[in-house]
């Protein structure tokens, strides 16, 4: 017998109802009168999903995670590394673009295909050995089963350790 990554995931969102869900953001380049007055970039909302380990899981969609930042100000301007720089503009741009001082906003986030996944395809970090839909959580990490994972990440959102 198979698994079916839909049911799967679609068991994970009736657990997670009532847990808190984080910010998906894209980065949005100013248009008209707005890039004429100088205006920078932002990050816009694009709406919520839970992160379940590398996982967002949406209403309806799942996305596999990408980088993840707090909307803050940026503080002092001088940085020892470019990558350092970076991370600042980009907590700033969400700032500007009307996220909470301290909201978890994920980027760089893209659709996993369920339907290709159901026809056997891989999609990201899933894949099918053996009749089971795993899961390489960590680039390099070793494959799991989607089940057990799911099991694991969603208990764990629900009932953190103490001191988590």
């Amino acid at each position: 017998m198979r698994d079916d990554a839909a049911q799967l995931f679609e068991r994970a969102r009736l657990r997670l109802a009532a847990a808190p869900r984080e910010a998906l953001g894209e980065i949005a380049e100013p248009s008209g009168l707005r890039r004429v007055l100088g205006v920078g970039p932002r990050i816009v909302r694009a709406g919520s999903a839970w992160r379940v380990g590398s996982l967002l899981i949406g209403d309806d969609v799942v996305h596999e995670a990408g980088e993840v930042l707090r909307a803050t100000d940026p503080g002092r301007r001088g940085y020892a590394a470019e990558s350092a720089r970076r991370r600042a503009e980009l907590r700033a741009m969400a700032l500007r673009g009307g996220f909470a001082e301290g909201e978890t906003v994920h980027l760089g986030w893209w659709p996993l295909d369920l339907a290709g996944l159901a026809a056997g395809e891989p999609t990201g970090p899933l894949s099918w050995q053996d009749g089971r839909v795993m899961i390489r959580w960590t680039p390099a990490g070793a494959l799991m089963p989607l089940s057990a994972y799911l099991d694991e990440r969603v208990g764990l959102l629900l009932a953190p350790p103490p001191g988590a």
